[in-house]
């Protein structure tokens, strides 16, 4: 298994993973994954389905607002 590695959303680096006690720690490095900056996952593959439910949820909101402007 991996120590860390890069976690990308939407073909863009969002933050990267640290393996620790319990499973993976997210870093992000972009601001709109803030909500779970230093959160811990116990596996990769869950820290994987919810930085991608997160990014569709972000899409969603960016599409509603460009059909308001």
């Amino acid at each position: 298994m991996q120590d860390h590695f890069a976690v990308a959303a939407d073909k863009k680096i969002v933050g990267v993973a640290v393996r620790v006690r319990g499973g993976y720690r997210f870093f992000c490095s972009d601001p709109q994954f803030q909500s779970i900056d230093s959160k811990i996952f116990p596996r990769a593959r869950a820290l994987a389905c919810h930085v991608t439910e997160l990014a569709k949820k972000l899409r969603a909101e960016r599409k509603s607002l460009d059909k308001i402007y």
